[in-house]
C-alpha cells in the first residue's frame, strides 16, 4: 500500500501539497548523491521504489481510485521538481505519466481503461513503452489460442523498471496496440545504454522472444497499418513532447541551484575584482541574474503550454484535429524555448563557479550531458519549423509519434 492511499479521502488541495513536498524532499536526496549516481550509471530500481512508495506514480489518477487526481499542469510540475535533483528521474517519472495515462483517452473500451488504472494504482505499476517508430517493428503472429510477439527496440526508456510496457506490433497487414506485463517469459531487458548523459534513464534495448500476448492484452482491436486514430489517441506525442521540456528545465534549475552554492562556498573572487567574496562579484551576478529570468521565463512558458494541452484533451473524444494541433503548437514553442535555455544555462554555470569546480569528483557536467543526451532525441529545428508554419500559414502538425 503507498502512502498515497492512506490519504485518498483527503482535501485534494491538500494530497497536492503532500505530493510536491514529497517531490521536493526525494529531489533534495537526488541531489545530494547526483554524482555517485551519475557514475554508477545503473538502473534506478531503488530510486523507481521511493516514488512508488510516496505516492508519485499515482499522482494523475483518478482519486475516485486511490489516485493524486492531479492534472497535467501539476503533474509536468512534479517532473520539473524531481529533476532538479537527478533529471532521468524526472524523465522517467514523465515518461510513466504519458505511459500510463495514455489508457485512459486512447482505449476504445472505457471499462478496460478503468480496470488498468485501478490495478496500477493497487500495484504502484511502472509504466514504459517499446514503441520507437524509427525502429524495425515488433511482430506478431498466431500460436494456438493465443499469439507469439518477437522484434527488438533500440530504446525503451526504463527497461528494467517497468512492470508495463506499451507496444505496437504488426500483425500482417494489421496493427496491434498492446499492454503487456514485463514479467511474462520472454521479455529481454539489455544493458547497453551507456550514453553520455541520462545514465540513470534505464535506456537500453529490450527484445521480445516468443512473448506469449493474449487478446486481454490488446488495448484496441486490430487496425490497418494507415488507419487514422482518433484524434484523443494522439496526444501522447504533445504531452511527451511537456514532458522534455519540463525535465530540460528542471535539469537547468537544479544546475543553477547547484553553481549558486558553490559560489556561495567555494569559488574564490578575481584577483582583480577588488572584492572579499565571489558572490558580490557584478558579473557573476549579471549572469546569475540572466539565467534566472530565463528559466522562470521558461517555466511560464512551459506551464501555459500545458494548461492548453490539459484543456483540449478535456474536451474527449469530441477534441477536433485543430484543435490537438493549436495546443500541440503550443507545447512545441515551449520544447524549442527549453532546449535552447537549458542548453546555455547547463553549459554556462562554469562561468560562475571556475576553474576548480571542474574538478572530476564534482560531475558538475553531468547536468549539460543530460540535456544534451535528451535533446537530440528529436531535432529541434523541426519543432521550430513547426512552429514557424503555423504563425505564417496557418498550418498544424500531422499527427505523429514526433509531432
Amino acid at each position: 500500500m503507498t502512502a498515497l492511499h492512506l490519504v485518498k479521502e483527503a482535501d485534494p488541495r491538500e494530497i497536492r501539497t503532500r505530493l510536491f513536498a514529497r517531490a521536493g524532499e526525494i529531489a533534495a536526496d537526488l541531489a545530494r548523491r547526483g554524482a555517485q549516481l551519475d557514475a554508477e550509471g545503473r538502473p534506478p530500481l531503488a530510486e523507481i521504489d521511493r516514488l512508488r512508495q510516496e505516492g508519485l506514480l499515482t499522482a494523475l489518477h483518478p482519486a475516485e481510485i486511490g489516485g493524486g487526481g492531479l492534472d497535467w499542469v501539476d503533474g509536468l510540475r512534479l517532473v520539473r521538481i524531481l529533476a532538479r535533483g537527478e533529471s532521468s528521474i524526472g524523465q522517467l517519472l514523465g515518461y510513466h505519466f504519458v505511459n500510463s495515462q495514455y489508457v485512459y483517452w486512447a482505449a476504445d473500451d472505457p471499462d478496460k481503461a478503468w480496470d488498468l488504472g485501478v490495478e496500477t494504482v493497487a500495484k504502484s505499476l511502472y509504466w514504459g513503452a517499446a514503441v520507437n517508430p524509427r525502429d524495425p517493428g515488433l511482430t506478431l503472429a498466431r500460436s494456438g489460442d493465443h499469439y507469439l510477439l518477437n522484434g527488438k527496440k533500440t530504446f525503451s526508456t526504463g527497461a528494467h523498471v517497468s512492470d508495463r510496457i506499451n507496444a505496437n506490433a504488426a500483425f500482417g497487414e494489421e496493427v496491434a496496440n498492446l499492454v503487456l506485463p514485463t514479467d511474462r517469459a520472454g521479455y529481454i531487458a539489455n544493458d547497453d545504454w551507456d550514453n553520455i548523459g541520462q545514465r540513470l534513464s534505464d535506456s537500453g534495448s529490450v527484445e521480445f522472444r516468443d512473448f506469449p500476448v493474449y487478446e486481454s492484452d490488446f488495448l484496441l482491436p486490430l487496425a490497418g497499418k494507415d488507419a487514422a486514430p482518433p484524434v484523443q489517441a494522439t496526444f501522447n506525442t504533445p504531452l511527451i513532447q511537456l514532458v522534455f521540456v519540463n525535465f530540460y528545465i528542471g535539469t537547468a534549475e537544479g544546475a543553477l541551484a547547484v553553481a549558486e552554492d558553490y559560489v556561495r562556498t567555494t569559488t574564490r573572487p578575481w584577483v582583480t575584482s577588488g572584492l572579499e567574496k565571489a558572490s558580490e562579484d557584478p558579473y557573476i551576478l549579471e549572469r546569475i541574474g540572466e539565467f534566472r529570468a530565463a528559466l522562470k521565463a521558461s517555466a511560464a512558458l512551459a506551464d501555459a503550454a500545458a494548461s492548453a494541452v490539459q484543456s483540449a484533451l478535456a474536451r474527449g473524444r469530441g477534441v477536433t484535429a485543430r484543435e490537438r494541433g493549436e495546443a500541440a503548437i503550443e507545447a512545441y514553442a515551449a520544447k524549442v524555448n527549453a532546449t535552447h535555455v537549458a542548453l546555455e544555462v547547463t553549459s554556462r554555470i562554469f562561468e560562475l563557479t571556475g576553474a576548480r569546480s571542474t574538478a572530476s569528483h564534482h560531475r558538475f557536467d553531468r547536468y549539460w550531458r543530460n540535456v544534451r543526451t535528451h535533446t537530440l532525441h528529436d531535432p529541434v529545428f523541426y519543432k521550430a519549423r513547426e512552429v514557424g508554419d503555423f504563425a505564417l500559414n496557418g498550418r498544424v502538425p500531422e499527427p505523429s509519434l514526433y509531432s
